[in-house]
């Protein structure tokens, strides 16, 4: 006993006492963890006890502890599940009595309380009805009162539990999964639910009711530690917040991470998603072994009546198909043939796990275990047999997700790949991305494996998918680092020098074609050509494209549309022809199209603006219908303003702008009103309508007019829009930073903004450039979630390029101005 429980025990059991020393108790340093949780769940026993014996109870009753409380684990700010169990003899009144001098000075200090009255027979009655009251009643202690009575239901709630296990655990399953639909997975979640995520804190206790029934029990190592760790995490949070919450913030992570003493956020999500991941591989390997009993347990009968009851107690036979070499499946699992010899065959490990993946089968908890106890190393570098089964397991498609995660969980995969340990589960937090790193990894394979028939070499890009992000690990540029990682894990797996050299060029320049392709002018030949010097060869371009795909793809919904693919691969095309030897056009020689050059010569004859829409539906999916596209053309005589008025303008009328081509045309004598050649500036603006529907035409030619004439007032209606939108809790965005980028263009320089995206972000940069007196050749917005890249092709006024100076001066006064 401790001096702080010697202590509480005399004192009063009233609330007042209780209060201190749970104070005291739940800011010793000194413990934490498991001792203080049970410490805590010993003092409130103490004074829950001292207010039942104070209170006169009635012969045969007593209070039990159900739920978390009955497992002794309380958390600061934990509920106390509590059940007045009795038998019944009791008047009602006084039961009714004793409940009140037990429930009111819980309430009284604020601390949350789950409770219920019952007799034995109406608490089975309960349970039996109600799947959440019987978990809880299967971790049922006695805290006061009849030890008789709480141990008799204890053990009638427990021999329910097992007689009715095959009715109940398939219920059970179902609400497991329906919970992970509606929760997410806590290993991949940036903010996730340490209690209610799949692989959080219950389904650590659904896998303790699964081995109480008996039939199935969860792998054991490592899952008791997980789940501590979950709950130290849980126990951090509430003393970091004050609040009964089991949801991890952004906020509140840092706290967390030192009130654990952990390096950072990151360091906490990490252990946090190691612990979700025990638990949730722990998870699917019980209910595939609880289903595997239900099934041969219904199929047993069937089979003894085929046989005119002559089974007895023998067992059915096993059927085994052979797979690959020492590989068979069983009993709908992969399993090691009896013949098999891992300590003799260093290749078994991946040809096991390929036949899984492309049988699109699970890999058994006991294959995996014994390939990695007992397999023989793989030399260095791999066999060639040893990289064919690897390729054909990252080609499997998304079967290969659950035959990696086993492999991973057994400690396979990162003896097979060093560098992988850098990246397991490392979180990304832009919340463009679904995954951990290393998922995401996985996920760009299953998606490249759809794009295999697209690429000469399917091998190469089924690895460089595999490896593209494998720097994130490193400090500095990601691309940078993994390209070198990358060289090293290709010659190691096998590859020779020159596939080596493409597998590392695809890593370094895995995300050169989409921030081209959105961010950069493609009519600029500086941007063609600095592609194509990057890629060097075809084949490298088509592996490139097949990769930016399946890369995007598995990085969120965000992160891919049509209107993206159609920019990429109208780049790849341009690339292609000038590796091909074509020559690039002149962007200078090329004339205005006949649309445009007609809406010159109108807005020319009318000095006023006119424009056009065409629509230009898209879809991503043919189930999933993206915002329509729209191409806006405007023409209107060349004056100050224009791009923040037309940009002001698309923004409230709820139109993204992706990107916005301005050209002048200069007319031949005699068109139009005025006497003499007219200059018009014509803009190609290419525009989403936010909600899927668009404006009328005119409406926005009648605020465009308004706006040129300043009678519309834009920076303050995007202001009311701007208050009005819910803010989100949670980091602050960081400052918007800007840029010269270093692009090689002799038409224009070119600034690149980055900021946090908000309506009429492109306003207020058209804003201060004509502050600034610069001219605005073109501007290409790429935004990803709440990142927006906004980058111009700026000259002077005359045309020509802005000298470094200049243009250094410009991106800070822009810089402010954004600020």
């Amino acid at each position: 006993m401790t001096s702080l429980e010697a202590r509480t025990q005399n004192e009063d059991s009233g609330p007042g006492g209780y209060a201190a020393a749970r104070l005291l108790l739940l800011h010793e340093k000194e413990r934490s963890g498991p001792p203080r949780r049970a410490a805590l769940a010993r003092l409130t026993d103490d004074w829950l006890a001292g207010l039942f014996a104070a209170a006169a109870p009635p012969r045969g009753t007593a209070l039990v502890a159900v739920g978390g409380y009955g497992r002794a684990e309380l958390s600061p700010r934990s509920d106390l599940d509590l059940l007045l169990l009795h038998d019944g003899s009791a008047d009602k009144a006084a039961v009714a009595a004793l409940a009140d001098r037990i429930w009111y000075p819980v309430w009284d200090l604020g601390l949350a309380l789950d409770h219920s009255v019952r007799t034995p027979a109406e608490a089975r009655t309960t349970a039996g009805e109600d799947l959440k009251v019987q978990l809880g009643l299967l971790d049922a202690r006695h805290v006061a009162g009849d030890t008789a009575l709480v141990a008799a239901l204890r053990t009638t709630v427990l021999a329910d539990w097992r007689n009715q296990a095959p009715r109940r655990l398939p219920e059970l399953d179902e609400l497991c999964r329906e919970r992970a639909d509606r929760m997410g997975e806590l290993q991949f979640l940036l903010e996730p639910d340490l209690k209610e995520a799949r692989g959080g804190l219950r389904d650590a206790q659904v896998l303790r009711a699964v081995a109480a029934s008996w039939l199935a029990d969860a792998p054991r190592e490592g899952l008791d530690a997980a789940r501590r760790r979950l709950l130290d995490a849980r126990d951090a949070l509430h003393l970091a917040t004050g609040r009964a919450t089991d949801r991890l913030a952004l906020q509140e992570q840092d706290a967390v991470a030192r009130e654990l003493g952990l390096l950072d956020a990151d360091t906490l999500l990490r252990e946090v998603y190691e612990a979700a991941r025990i638990i949730s591989y722990a998870t699917d390997v019980t209910w595939r072994e609880v289903n595997r009993v239900l099934k041969a347990r219904s199929a047993r009968p069937r089979l003894r009546s085929l046989l005119g009851g002559r089974v007895g107690g023998a067992k059915a036979p096993v059927e085994r198909t052979p797979l690959t070499e020492g590989v068979v499946e069983m009993d709908g699992e992969v399993v090691l043939a009896l013949t098999a010899k891992p300590e003799r065959d260093a290749v078994l490990p991946l040809r096991a796990a390929a036949a899984a993946a492309q049988s699109g089968l699970p890999i058994s908890l006991h294959a995996v275990r014994r390939l990695a106890a007992a397999a023989k190393p793989l030399p260095v570098p791999w066999p060639a047999e040893a990289r064919e089964e690897l390729v054909t397991l990252l080609g499997a498609g998304e079967s290969t997700v659950p035959v990696w995660e086993a492999l991973e969980a057994e400690g396979i995969i990162t003896r097979l790949l060093p560098d992988w340990e850098r990246v397991r589960c490392r979180p990304q937090r832009n919340p463009v991305h679904t995954w951990t790193v290393d998922r995401h990894l996985v996920e760009t394979a299953v998606r490249a494996a759809s794009l295999t028939r697209r690429v000469g070499r399917p091998d190469l890009l089924l690895v460089a998918a595999l490896l593209h992000d494998i720097g994130k690990g490193w400090p500095g540029d990601h691309s940078v680092a993994g390209e070198t990682i990358a060289r090293d894990l290709a010659a190691r797996i096998g590859f020779d020098r020159t596939d080596t050299g493409i597998i590392a060029t695809a890593v370094r320049h895995h995300l050169l074609l989409v921030e081209t392709a959105t961010r950069r002018d493609l009519d600029d030949p500086a941007t063609v050509q600095s592609v194509a010097d990057a890629v060097g060869t075809l084949g490298t371009l088509e592996l490139l494209h097949a990769l930016t795909e399946a890369d995007a793809l598995a990085t969120g919904p965000a992160a891919w549309s049509s209107w993206r693919a159609s920019l990429v691969a109208d780049l790849v095309k341009r690339v292609a022809g000038v590796l091909a030897g074509e020559p690039l056009p002149d962007p200078e020689a090329a004339a205005p199209s006949a649309e445009q050059e007609r809406l010159a010569i109108e807005a020319l004859r009318t000095g006023e603006p006119v424009l056009t829409l065409r629509t230009e539906p898209v879809v991503a999916e043919p189930e999933e219908p993206e915002p329509v596209g729209v191409e806006l053309l405007i023409a209107l005589p060349d004056r100050p303003g224009v791009l923040p008025a037309v940009a002001g303008v698309l923004a409230l009328h709820r139109l993204t702008v992706r990107a916005a081509e301005l050209r002048a045309v200069d007319l031949p004598t005699g068109i139009g009103a005025g006497s003499g050649a007219g200059g018009v500036l014509v803009l190609d603006w290419r525009v989403a309508a936010e909600y899927g529907s668009l404006p009328e035409a005119a409406r926005l030619r009648a605020d465009l007019v308004r706006a040129l004439e300043g009678s519309l007032d834009i920076p303050a209606r995007l202001a009311e829009r701007e208050a009005a939108y819910p803010r989100r809790r949670g980091l602050a965005a960081p400052p918007p930073r800007v840029t010269v980028a270093a692009a090689d263009s002799r038409l224009a320089t070119v600034i690149e903004v980055r900021a946090q995206d908000a309506p009429g972000l492109l306003h207020r940069i058209g804003r201060a450039l004509e502050g600034a007196a610069v001219r605005v050749r073109s501007a290409h917005v790429s935004t990803l979630g709440a990142n927006a890249v906004d980058t111009l092709y700026v000259t002077r006024p005359d045309g020509s390029l802005l000298p470094d100076e200049e243009a250094i001066d410009l991106a800070r006064t822009l810089e402010a101005a954004l600020r």
